[in-house]
């Protein structure tokens, strides 16, 4: 009973985050803010909900059910494999916008533009 509350809860806490997720993609402006909004709530929310099926896997494995450890062994690779690709592919699409020219709608201080000029400036200076 106990541990049905936990998986309910779990469940809850993950739809919520992927919820925001998606106002978070609908609602802000520029492609950092909506990266930001859809990479770190999908992630929270996706190890809740992946946390929630482990502890189903982990419930049938207890009750006898033959893929119970399978669904649980599974899940893990699945969240590890979440953890890893969901922050490293939104730094690559962050990285390749800025590249692109995308500013930022907002910003006050940009420390990579600062970065760039300067070394095209010491690149121009250094062909004079």
């Amino acid at each position: 009973m106990i541990f049905d509350l936990i998986i309910y809860i779990l469940l809850a806490i993950g739809v919520f985050f992927n919820l925001l997720a998606g106002i978070g993609l609908l609602r802000f402006p520029d492609v950092y803010t909506r990266l930001h909004a859809g990479t770190k709530c999908t992630t929270f929310g996706s190890i809740f909900l992946v946390g929630a099926v482990i502890l189903i896997g982990l419930k049938m494995w207890y009750t006898g059910a033959t893929d119970g450890s399978v669904l649980a062994i599974h899940s893990i690779f699945v969240l590890i494999a979440i953890l890893l690709t969901n922050p490293t592919g939104a730094h690559a699409i962050a990285r390749a916008a800025h590249r692109s020219g995308v500013a930022p709608v907002r910003a006050i201080v940009d420390d990579l533009q600062n970065k760039t000029v300067k070394k095209t400036v010491k690149k121009k200076e250094a062909e004079k």
